[in-house]
């Protein structure tokens, strides 16, 4: 073989075997299932947001405003923690609040192998654009 076909096949042999780590796999997704303003509370809106939860999936923690937040388990089950409070697993059927500007420290899918889904709804001014703010 000719030394320039030899360099050629050396620089190409490095790459064809190269290992392409795929994307991350989403844990969680989020998705807006209605918003809807309080005709009896002026200024204020309810909004519902769905979160999907892949086996094992995670939110990182955050907080939410000054909205007021119910939290219901469609699916599966959450561990969340909200403060310094206790933290605890919620099972389908069941749900917690979340006072305006607390802190929502864990939640997460409860399950490695099982899906789950939680309905959050947000009571909170009309002009609250970022429902769910991350820590940085």
């Amino acid at each position: 073989m000719k030394l320039k076909s030899l360099l050629l096949l050396s620089a190409l042999i490095p790459s064809a075997f190269a290992v392409h780590a795929a994307p991350a796999p989403a844990t969680q997704s989020i998705n807006q299932a209605f918003a809807y303003p309080l005709a009896n509370v002026p200024g204020k809106k309810v909004t519902a947001l769905v979160v999907d939860y892949a086996p094992g999936g995670t939110t990182a923690a955050h907080r939410h405003g000054e909205a007021f937040v119910i939290a219901y388990v469609l699916e599966g089950e959450i561990t969340s923690q909200v403060d310094d409070g206790k933290v605890k697993t919620y099972h389908a059927g069941e749900s917690w609040t979340e006072q305006p500007g607390a802190h929502h420290r864990i939640s997460e899918n409860a399950s490695k192998t099982k899906p789950a889904k939680l309905l959050a709804l947000f009571i909170a001014d009309d002009d609250q654009k970022n429902l769910v703010q991350m820590d940085k």
